[in-house]
């Protein structure tokens, strides 16, 4: 972990309420596919989590939803060419071990932008299938990095584009094609509860990135704590956010 002083290369509108950011950290910065940083907006008190969308040399690309007050100035403020301050790389991410020769990787909302840096990581030498689910056609975004997989199904909430339905019945009704041996996803938490109970019974591993509210993104605030199946709280920025799906309680 490290803080930098990152110029900013692009901030544009991709999606409908979606930016993606890309800046130059001026050195390359090893970054684990599901990690996450802490981008500091002026006049904002804390910074705001972002998931680390891809890395490419000293270039990191990182994708956000206008939320709250200080999404929107990132949005609006931030132009090519001037400095920020991002603290990063931070939490655990994904980890695929060699003998997973077949990985399935299942996303809903913003939860997809994490995956992708799973997708552009493991696609070299992993069967990849993918299922992302969107709420609408006008939300879609990123297509191109997900074309990297073996498989890919995008579904939508109101059957705009791609399969009508969520991810997770995407994902479920391709099992069959799928066959993987370890399942990556990350999205809202009533999808990973469903994935979880979907999932149940199949033998694979599941791994979940848990997306929570942040306050100093290193453990020490304690704002970010969620339940686990022993009865004792973790810490998503610190412990996580990526856990196997068994040891949380959603």
């Amino acid at each position: 972990m490290k803080e930098v002083t990152a110029t900013i290369l692009e901030n544009i509108r991709i999606a409908e309420d979606i930016y993606s950011l890309t800046f130059t950290a001026g050195e390359k910065i090893e970054v684990r596919p599901g990690q996450f940083c802490m981008i500091g907006v002026a006049g904002m008190p804390l910074r705001r989590p972002i998931a680390i969308c891809k890395t490419e040399g000293e270039r990191i690309t990182v994708c956000y939803r206008l939320k709250g007050a200080g999404t929107r100035f990132l949005a609006e403020s931030y132009k090519q060419g001037e400095q920020i301050s991002v603290l990063l790389p931070l939490g655990n991410g994904f980890f695929v071990k060699e003998e997973e020769k077949r990985v399935a990787i299942v996303g809903g909302g913003v939860g997809i932008f994490p995956l992708i840096s799973a997708i552009r990581a493991y696609n070299q030498d992993k069967f990849i299938a993918s299922y992302m689910g969107f709420r609408n056609k006008d939300a879609l975004c990123m297509q191109y990095e997900m074309e990297r997989s073996d498989i890919l199904k995008i579904a939508s909430d109101d059957g705009s584009v791609g399969f009508h339905g969520t991810a997770v019945d995407a994902f479920m009704n391709d099992f069959g094609n799928a066959r993987p041996d370890v399942i990556l996803s990350c999205g809202p938490v009533p999808m990973l509860r469903a994935l979880k109970k979907a999932a149940a019974g199949k033998g694979v591993p599941l791994y979940v990135s848990l997306e929570e509210r942040m306050g100093c993104g290193i453990g020490a605030c304690l704002v970010c704590v969620c339940n686990t199946t022993k009865g004792e709280h973790a810490r998503v920025c610190k412990d996580g956010p990526v856990f196997n799906a068994d040891e949380i309680d959603f």
